[in-house]
């Protein structure tokens, strides 16, 4: 869940070629399924409840701009994290995006539902959805978009190797311009991020 309470500032992160690749190990009862048509109300769901959107239907739209008029590759790169019951609790994305004229590989979209998380589950769908752009985009430099306000997932990012990038860098739409103001919230936040 989002952070609110403390200073937005927009993230860059890289993960190097060749950098091992972390286990997606689920809980007892718990397996990955793909997107299929439909699974956007799912994905609406999950991204909405940790604060990412502030309705459904707005997750939604956006979701049918960004990724239905690419159906095949959505259905093929969009993972949940489903539990016992079928409920899909957890989801992510092997994107792609642009930093400039250059195609780059983007884990995208990560999410999971409040009451799921603390499971290990953020970890799982992340590491899956590296291990498919290995598959899809071979062993290339991986990027991530995040904020400051999503503290908890840059630590789960960066033991999986994902590093901050320092250099004012633009990946699609998304800028990395401040670094050192960035570092200076995820600093104040204690000890996990200390040696930033």
């Amino acid at each position: 869940m989002l952070d609110k309470s403390i200073p937005y500032v927009g993230i860059i992160m890289r993960r190097t070629a060749g950098s091992p690749l972390p286990d997606a190990t689920l809980p007892p009862g718990y397996g990955f399924v793909y997107f299929k048509n439909g699974d956007e109300k799912d994905w609406a769901r999950i991204e909405t409840s940790v604060l990412e959107f502030d309705d459904e239907m707005d997750a939604l739209l956006y979701f049918q701009k960004d990724f239905i008029a690419f159906l095949p590759e959505t259905e093929r790169r969009c993972l949940f994290i489903q539990n016992p019951e079928g409920e899909k609790v957890a989801t992510g994305t092997a994107w792609w995006a642009y930093d400039g004229v250059k195609r780059v590989p983007l884990l995208h979209w990560i999410a999971v539902k409040p009451q799921y998380q603390d499971m290990g589950l953020g970890k799982a769908v992340s590491a899956k959805v590296l291990r498919l752009i290995c598959e899809i985009e071979g062993d290339r430099d991986v990027y991530l978009s995040t904020q400051t306000w999503s503290h908890r997932a840059v630590a789960i990012y960066r033991q999986m190797g994902f590093q901050i990038v320092k250099e004012k860098t633009k990946i699609g739409h998304y800028e990395n311009d401040k670094y050192e103001v960035a570092i200076d919230v995820l600093r104040s936040l204690g000890p996990r991020f200390s040696d930033l």
